[in-house]
């Protein structure tokens, strides 16, 4: 089974590896590492990043591989395979992802996410980020909580296509449109799902995203006391968890 696995914003795939070397160790080997343009990842001609393009692009992303898939997704990743579960269930034989408190009918956005989706405020917050030299921006990742060599890969990544992603995908999400997204996931007939529960995620509010376990129907693995970057700081639970999924599936 190929395990598909697709991160956010401002990321790029390497935010990924620990996990990846915990599963690897655990005979899982079957990985590719799907980037989203922008985000590690050239920018299509035409390509307006818009929420509904990045289901496209997933779509066919995932199509090309060899299946059945099996789907993970993080931060706007998990945005993206949310999407796609509500467009094109049929696409992967199963789905987890983390940021599940974003369909909630109650979710606001967080502070910069607000900033971004207003014009002058998000152009403002972009230049800025890209402004940081790529040591402050690799020091502030690893305060963050990422590991070095990843917080180094990150910050070397981003640049005026990243930027111009992060505006039109966010000025395309704002509210209602993740409140919605979420109605049409309930209302499909989707493959088993699996809510990654980083209790101290606070970009999406752990006590919104298990108020979704029971309308979505799917299983929950919880990491008590982890942040928006749990497949860096508990990778081996992570890895255990994700595998405990998917033998349910066998």
């Amino acid at each position: 089974m190929t395990k598909a696995f697709v991160h956010g914003n401002p990321e790029t795939s390497a935010v990924w590896l620990p996990l990846i070397e915990a599963l690897n160790e655990r005979g899982v080997d079957d990985i590719v590492l799907l980037s989203p343009p922008g985000f590690g990842a050239p920018v299509p001609d035409g390509f307006d990043a818009l929420p509904a393009s990045y289901v496209a692009w997933l779509k066919a992303a995932v199509d090309a591989l060899d299946g059945p898939v099996d789907i993970v997704g993080h931060d706007w990743g998990a945005g993206h395979v949310m999407g796609l579960m509500a467009a094109h269930p049929e696409s992967v034989r199963s789905w987890a992802t983390d940021c599940i408190a974003l369909i909630h009918p109650d979710y606001q956005w967080h502070d910069m996410a607000q900033a971004w989706q207003t014009e002058g405020a998000g152009e403002e917050a972009i230049a800025s980020m890209l402004g940081a030299s790529p040591e402050e921006k690799a020091a502030l990742y690893e305060a963050l909580g990422l590991r070095a060599d990843i917080a180094a890969s990150m910050a070397q990544a981003d640049g005026d296509a990243m930027g111009g992603c992060v505006l039109r995908l966010y000025r395309g999400a704002i509210q209602p449109m993740m409140s919605e997204l979420g109605k049409q996931l309930v209302a499909t007939d989707r493959p088993p799902g699996l809510m990654i529960d980083a209790t101290d995620d606070p970009y999406a509010p752990s006590e919104l995203a298990r108020q979704m376990i029971e309308p979505l129907g799917i299983s929950h693995l919880v990491l008590e006391n982890q942040g928006h970057w749990w497949m860096n700081a508990v990778p081996d639970i992570a890895a255990d968890g994700l595998i405990a999924f998917w033998d349910t599936l066998d």
